[in-house]
């Protein structure tokens, strides 16, 4: 009694076809594929990102934390 019929679903969408017109709606379709690909896109970059680095462990971390900051760049300045 209260689901929805291939008639229904029929009808709400011409009312939507009327409402935008065909060309807002292919307008809109188009704007989800481009996201979707530059959605894709950018965890393509980020994974070609995260293979480049090689693992550090927190000693070497550490290491690099401790040593002394050398003052060349400010006797060139």
């Amino acid at each position: 009694m209260g689901g929805l019929s291939f008639w229904h679903i029929m009808i709400v969408g011409l009312l939507f076809v009327l409402l935008f017109g065909r060309g807002r709606i292919s307008d809109v379709m188009g704007d989800v594929a481009k996201g979707i690909r530059s959605f894709k896109k950018g965890l393509q970059d980020e994974d070609e990102d995260v293979r480049d680095d090689k693992p550090r462990t927190i000693t070497e971390e550490r290491v690099e934390a401790a040593k002394p900051k050398s003052n060349d760049d400010a006797k060139t300045h």
